[in-house]
């Protein structure tokens, strides 16, 4: 029975890298937080393949965290990063704060959702670049496809964030996509110090969909200078705390 699992586990990489759900090929990007990471198929983010991050329910604050969030990514990627928008409206400091500065960012304003798919799928076919980023409000079955395998096949990271300008758009982000994995960031008030000021914004982080793995939520503070995210202190405390109390009733 034993000889039996090396033959299934080459069995799934096999499909796996059929279907676009292995990440043999190109390997993975760690976040480099445990809890994250353990939750995660291959153990972080599938090089290779689409992403998708969206924002939470509060709008322009929420989608400022989502975008963040996916500067962090590609802050943690060596090279430089395409990123495709509809208009020009991202704040260049905000991105530069978690890691990744205006001198890494090649900017493409498409003007409209099927422009910035366009250039997406170029810059995914290049295969130079570290990670290719598009800002849409709607993402098709065929389009997200379509830029899946053009990662694929370069094995560069394509990262679909989800921003709506017209709350009537937000259902298309429960449509069904070709996207690994699919998120969703949200704010949370950050950590009281002890002096007057304002400590490390904190974010609620759900994965929402991931093939092949399992939906989850953590608390995490946000995106620092190198694009690394931290478990929040507190869920940090209490899963320590957690652990103590398995140690004692065990021994």
């Amino acid at each position: 029975m034993p000889a039996v699992r090396p033959a299934l586990a080459e069995l799934r990489a096999r499909i796996g890298e059929i279907d676009g759900t292995g990440s043999r090929q190109h390997g993975v990007l760690p976040f480099g937080v445990r809890e994250l990471d353990r939750r995660l198929p291959q153990g972080g983010l599938s090089r290779g393949a689409l992403h998708e991050v969206a924002g939470g329910g509060e709008g322009a604050v929420d989608g400022a965290a989502a975008a963040c969030f996916v500067a962090g990514i590609a802050a943690r990627m060596t090279g430089q990063v395409l990123w495709c928008v509809t208009q020009a409206d991202l704040f260049a400091p905000g991105l530069a704060q978690v890691g990744l500065p205006p001198e890494r960012v090649i900017h493409v304003e498409a003007g409209d959702d099927i422009s910035v798919l366009a250039a997406m799928e170029e810059g995914l076919r290049h295969g130079g670049l570290a990670a290719v980023v598009g800002d849409v409000a709607r993402l098709s079955m065929t389009a997200s496809r379509r830029l899946h395998l053009a990662a694929k096949g370069s094995g560069t990271i394509g990262l679909a964030l989800r921003r709506w300008r017209r709350q009537a758009d937000a259902s298309d982000f429960g449509q069904p996509t070709a996207a690994m994995t699919r998120w969703r960031v949200s704010e949370l008030p950050s950590a009281p110090l002890p002096v007057p000021g304002i400590g490390r914004a904190r974010w609620l982080v759900e994965l929402i969909r991931a093939r092949a793995g399992d939906s989850f939520d953590l608390e995490l503070e946000a995106c620092d200078g190198a694009g690394h995210l931290r478990l929040s202190a507190d869920v940090a405390d209490r899963s320590a705390s957690a652990a103590r109390g398995r140690h004692i009733a065990v021994g």
